[in-house]
């Protein structure tokens, strides 16, 4: 898919999950990133009831927090608080790859490493 396409494809989407939540969704919270997610207002017989979450800026899973991510699958019926989280847990992070913040082993942030390279027969 070349780039346009794409782009075209992304505001279809973006136009069809917000028409869709004007429609039939309901407000459960929003995070720290502001990223809100919704629930189904009816659920149909025999269903479990839909979850989605509505991204601030661009798409991307790895911008839910656990706590939210557990409510998204089903794994708790309610979101967990943010006050709820231990003095040793970290803040969310969303994925940084690709980014000037990734992670970068030590051997690499010298500029050279400090190993030699196992090559075979030697």
């Amino acid at each position: 898919m070349d780039r346009r396409a794409r782009w075209v494809y992304t505001v279809f989407m973006d136009i069809v999950t917000r028409l869709f939540t004007l429609l039939h969704g309901r407000p459960v919270g929003q995070d720290a990133a502001g990223n809100r997610y919704f629930t189904e207002r009816k659920t149909q017989a025999g269903n479990r009831q839909r979850r989605w979450v509505v991204y601030k800026g661009e798409p991307d899973a790895s911008a839910v927090p656990p706590e939210w991510h557990m409510w998204l699958h089903h794994t708790v019926d309610a979101p967990l608080s943010e006050a709820g989280r231990k003095p040793w847990q970290k803040p969310h992070l969303a994925n940084q790859t690709g980014s000037a913040a990734r992670y970068r082993p030590v051997a690499t942030r010298s500029g050279g490493a400090d190993y030699e390279a196992w090559t075979p027969g030697s």
